[in-house]
């Protein structure tokens, strides 16, 4: 049985997804409502309630030109300076707390041989996550709207790894990151939000990468919330400035959702592009960092 907080962000999803088809128009709030069956005042209501703004102030988040402005007059200041401080500065909070260590030679072969990982399913802002972890750390967050695929796709990636459906403390620490990058957006403006509250600790991700995958997603890291970088930005930035194919390739084989921030890297054109979990979630994502960056 899907939980009130799915249900509610389907139906955000599909306003979204009915926008992104019909901003050329400008649709009004009657025709977003009832493309998602739900009364204007209703809508009006949830979407303030979800995004933090109103789905008109939203929806100048979700035009193409919003990509292309924050490509041309973020990438040269904000991104380059968080990337030559090795921080992302006023704009990253969950970033900070977020270590990858890459599993041995060994595990990768193997198949995850010897690991025992725990499972289980959690809402986010933007969906039910499957979270997979081992006593290392996590291993895998991902969006899930089906449970038994979700499970399956696991053990695929670790077929000879036992499985345990437990929600344990790396899996629970991220979901309190994640929360707290929800919950207190206005954070994320103060440059103080560079040290960790002292409440929080340090998220250590156990991924299953080539030395070269590990180096991508430790790049998105430094990417702060509010801005884009491109795959041409990410190949400069590892001294790598012609693998821009072997990035886009990197960033797709992302195993952690969200923490990992791999729907902050577009198109050079301003265009969105493509995401593991969907097109739509990832403007929905996009748009919704945007609005409270800069709303």
């Amino acid at each position: 049985m899907k939980t009130q907080a799915q249900i509610d962000y389907q139906r955000i999803e599909r306003a979204i997804a009915f926008i992104t088809e019909n901003f050329a128009d400008q649709p009004s709030l009657g025709e977003i409502a009832a493309a998602v069956h739900v009364s204007p005042f209703h809508f009006q209501r949830l979407f303030s309630k979800w995004a933090g703004v109103s789905p008109k102030q939203f929806m100048r988040f979700l035009a193409l030109e919003h990509a292309k402005d924050a490509i041309r007059n973020h990438q040269a200041t904000i991104l380059d300076a968080a990337f030559d401080a090795g921080l992302s500065g006023a704009g990253r909070l969950h970033d900070l707390f977020v270590t990858i260590e890459g599993m041995t030679p060994g595990q990768f072969k193997q198949g995850g041989s010897g690991l025992a990982i725990n499972y289980s399913y959690a809402d986010t802002l933007f969906g039910p996550v499957l979270l997979g972890a081992t006593p290392t750390g996590l291993c895998h967050m991902a969006f899930e709207d089906a449970p038994d695929k979700g499970i399956a796709t696991l053990r695929q990636k670790f077929p000879n790894a036992s499985f345990i459906k437990m929600f344990d403390k790396h899996q629970a620490d991220a979901i309190a990151i994640l929360n707290h990058h929800w919950q207190h957006p206005s954070e994320h403006r103060s440059a103080e939000c560079e040290k960790p509250p002292a409440s929080k600790k340090t998220i250590r991700l156990h991924l299953n990468g080539s030395a070269f995958q590990l180096k991508i997603w430790e790049a998105l890291l430094k990417i702060p919330m509010g801005s884009l970088a491109t795959y041409g930005d990410i190949a400069t930035r590892i001294d790598a400035p012609h693998s821009a194919r072997a990035v886009g390739t990197a960033i797709a084989r992302n195993p952690i959702a969200l923490l990992i921030p791999c729907h902050r890297v577009i198109r050079k054109t301003g265009n969105i592009g493509g995401y593991m979990w969907g097109p739509n979630r990832k403007q929905a994502i996009i748009a919704w960092e945007a609005s409270q960056y800069y709303g």
